[in-house]
């Protein structure tokens, strides 16, 4: 069975030979704001694109993610009836406005005050309550069907934080955020975004972790999408530790990194950076004796693609589509998926 693969798309180019590699696209981004309006200023551009997107591939899924445009907007959005059916008739005239085939929630923190967000306890409930009346106004347009799907935190915060057996009544699919996986948070040189764990990793997670923990609350494995990484996370300041800095304390968090098309200009094996492979995350990285870079290749998405065909999951997304201006990761996808 053909496996998605849907990116990512914000700014920069996005051409005929992208559409025709991709399932799916996810405009980056519209904006929830507090007052339950829509506005789409952060992906304008791509949304003037697709009348020509649909020329080039008429079978790819175009779904308008969204973020919030006020550090409680989804939280204020979800809490009452009134406003929960307000921001839902926004979204459904965004969708017809802009020929859109539906709306992913971009939600990383519902009830976790990360990220300078206001949030509630109330969220969890909320949040599913929210996502039943976008369902029922999106199903209320008739003609072709709109999805309504969620990006969602890979981690156990965010299946305690929501109701997920009860919100796949009203969901299509999840695309799990396997990527970040150590991050601004974690002071830890590791794989942001590795297929699998490392034994000495006291802060364990993983691509194959965090999908077996949605199916664990209730989602069934062919309606999750596991996420890979066009980008790279850096920890600096490290010193040789004996394993290239890998699982080195740093002094702060992982910030981000170069994107891969950048990696491969300027650091993959250049520039005093030598190239690993970690055999037991699959997954690559970068060290040059003080700095710590983390990423995907083809050779780990290669292994993503297997592992996701292996275990029935429904395909892999990726963040985000400028980061690759070689397009050898997209090709990558294609070629092991398509």
């Amino acid at each position: 069975m053909k496996k998605e693969i849907i990116g990512y798309v914000g700014s920069g180019e996005f051409t005929r030979e992208d559409a025709g590699k991709l399932t799916g696209i996810n405009l980056a981004f519209g904006e929830l704001h507090r007052d339950g309006s829509v506005t789409c200023n952060g992906c304008k551009e791509k949304i003037d694109l697709i009348p020509q997107i649909r020329q080039w591939n008429g079978d790819l899924r175009i779904i308008l993610s969204m973020v919030q445009a006020d550090r409680d907007a989804f939280t204020v959005c979800c809490a009452t009836e009134e406003m929960r059916e307000k921001a839902a008739a926004a979204l459904v005239e965004a969708c017809v406005k802009y020929d859109l085939d539906g709306v992913d929630l971009d939600w990383e923190y519902p009830c976790v005050p990360s990220n300078g967000s206001a949030v509630s306890p109330d969220d969890k409930h909320n949040f599913t309550l929210f996502c039943a009346q976008i369902r029922k106004a999106l199903d209320a347009l008739g003609g072709k069907k709109h999805y309504l799907t969620i990006a969602a935190g890979a981690d156990v915060y965010y299946v305690n934080c929501t109701e997920l057996p009860e919100l796949m009544e009203y969901l299509d699919y999840i695309n799990v955020m396997t990527y970040d996986l150590k991050c601004g948070f974690h002071a830890l040189a590791g794989h942001h975004t590795a297929l699998f764990s490392n034994v000495g990793d006291v802060f364990r997670n993983s691509c194959a972790q965090a999908l077996a923990l949605f199916e664990a609350h209730g989602v069934s494995a062919d309606r999750l999408n596991m996420g890979a990484a066009f980008y790279s996370r850096k920890w600096v300041d490290l010193k040789e530790n004996g394993n290239h800095g890998l699982l080195e304390l740093c002094p702060k968090g992982g910030g981000y990194g170069p994107d891969y098309g950048i990696l491969v200009e300027d650091y993959i094996d250049k520039n005093g950076y030598t190239c690993y492979w970690d055999e037991e995350a699959q997954a690559p990285y970068l060290f040059n004796g003080s700095t710590f870079l983390s990423y995907d290749d083809p050779r780990s998405l290669k292994a993503k693609a297997e592992y996701v065909k292996e275990k029935g999951y429904m395909g892999i997304f990726y963040w985000e589509h400028k980061c690759d201006s070689t397009r050898t990761l997209l090709d990558t996808l294609y070629k092991e998926l398509a």
